[in-house]
């Protein structure tokens, strides 16, 4: 059993959903990115049509469109994919159109286009989004590109407008804020009540997948105070719905390939390694606000198997400092830090606790792997005073963890923290990854490579931290 699909001998790359009225299921899609050590034989390039639900019931077939992220929409029973191709020499990248009655069987219909190139450089036209524009009466395809400006700060979301999906008129970028120098990938909009949203993706001066809000499709597009879904390690998420809840399609990076020679030295470990494009696939669900953010939990499957699954009670045992046991829990202050510790890591499961600080610590977390001197393992921490998730893995601990890493700062999110209120803290483990889930409302993923055998706990560091109760479900061989 695996949680979170990843094709043998190969990654999860950019994820085309699309739910299937005919068939009444999500038909997806997702651009293969083959492992150097793949046996050649099995090797067929391009996009791959993904059927079934749960991540082991997967079935694959490839549909032999050799492209780039593109969208499947259905129009009066006929199925339409739109991708994008890439020339060198010079370099430019334009959008195509196939057709299909199978959802497999694609043949080319019109002929490729490119930007216009009074509103847009060449060098940028690629993952077309397409959908039927219910307050406009005309089908948009969203582009990511890069407008004509007087500096390279220029990614936006292209717009081009249709009304038979196959003659497209280009029309100014629907979003343009000048602040990175790349083209907004895998651009994705969609209605939810009153209000539009609209996703894309981004590598500069940030690596993650964002969102949007406006009122209207034509914006003004309102940037939320935590504008992401996920960790650094989430990209290029799209969104899909069945009728009644929208996902977020997306994927966890591998790592390993040295794509651009930055690894360091062999024996610093995996964790330390640079991010592949592609990994695992990882669905959410999208949570909304009342204000109209957005929040991501379980998807439906994972959430029911989370629910289904019975929890074992954790007894948590103090390590360093002082704590004080009440009922179910136990709570700890401290000056300086104080630890506990309860059970072994799962090899694939939940790690499921009810926490609350009070006061001001200056940070607290949970602890995976952990050794008995604390230092080897893996450091979730909650940063109050920051409002921000950080992630560490073990080697920070370590002289040669400062000598490799120069900034203060593995991996963060911004997360609201607030004193006195109960959380509830998921970590569904899976082998080498794992997912926080705050209250079923945040997400933050995380690789876990040079895990050891070691012990799951918490600790508190310059504050009280209140550990109500804490419990363990395993899935599979640790069931």
């Amino acid at each position: 059993m695996c949680l979170y699909y990843t094709p043998e001998h190969a990654k999860v790359g950019d994820v085309i959903p699309f739910f299937d009225r005919r068939s009444g299921r999500f038909e997806n899609f997702y651009l293969k990115n083959w492992n150097p050590d793949a046996p050649r034989e099995q090797v067929v390039h391009g996009w791959h049509r993904m059927s079934g639900a749960w991540p082991d019931q997967i079935e694959e077939t490839p549909v032999h469109i050799l492209g780039g992220t593109g969208s499947v929409v259905e129009m009066d029973g006929t199925y339409h994919l739109f991708y994008c191709t890439f020339d060198d020499n010079p370099q430019r990248q334009w959008v195509r159109h196939a057709i299909s009655e199978d959802l497999t069987h694609w043949h080319e219909v019109g002929e490729a286009f490119g930007p216009d190139s009074s509103i847009y450089e060449p060098t940028d036209w690629r993952d077309p989004f397409v959908f039927w524009n219910e307050d406009e009466r005309c089908w948009w395809m969203l582009v990511a590109a890069r407008r004509r400006a007087c500096s390279g700060r220029n990614g936006c979301v292209g717009l081009c407008v249709s009304d038979d999906l196959l003659h497209w008129r280009a029309e100014g970028p629907l979003y343009a804020p000048d602040i990175h120098p790349a083209a907004y990938e895998c651009p994705d909009m969609f209605r939810m009540g009153d209000w539009w949203y609209l996703v894309f993706s981004n590598y500069t001066d940030g690596f993650a997948t964002y969102y949007r809000m406006a009122r209207s499709p034509l914006g003004p597009w309102v940037r939320p105070a935590i504008d992401t879904f996920d960790s650094r390690a989430f990209y290029a998420a799209k969104t899909g719905s069945d009728g009644h809840d929208r996902y977020l399609f997306g994927w966890i990076p591998t790592r390993g390939e040295n794509t651009w020679g930055f690894d360091p030295a062999p024996e610093y470990g995996a964790d330390y390694r640079t991010w592949n494009w592609g990994g695992s696939m990882v669905v959410h669900r999208l949570v909304q606000h009342a204000d109209g953010t957005l929040g991501t939990a379980p998807c439906a499957d994972l959430a029911a198997r989370m629910d289904a699954a019975p929890s074992r009670p954790v007894r948590l045992t103090p390590v360093q400092g002082t704590w004080r046991t009440e009922g179910d829990g136990i709570t700890g202050h401290a000056e300086g830090f104080a630890a506990v510790a309860g059970c072994p890591m799962p090899g694939q499961g939940v790690l499921s606790t009810t926490i609350r600080f009070t006061g001001d610590p200056v940070r607290f977390g949970l602890m995976m792997h952990i050794d008995a001197s604390l230092t080897d393992g893996y450091y979730l921490q909650f940063d109050p005073r920051h409002q921000r998730l950080e992630w560490r893995s073990g080697l920070r601990m370590h002289e040669r963890g400062g000598q490799l890493f120069p900034y203060a700062v593995e991996m963060e999110r911004p997360c609201v923290l607030e004193g006195g209120r109960d959380y509830l803290v998921e970590v569904v483990v899976d082998g080498d990854q794992a997912h926080l889930y705050l209250d079923r409302d945040y997400a933050f993923g995380m690789r876990l490579y040079d895990r050891r055998p070691g012990m799951a706990g918490w600790y508190v560091e310059g504050g009280t931290l209140d550990v109500l109760r804490m419990g363990v479900t395993a899935f599979g061989i640790d069931a």
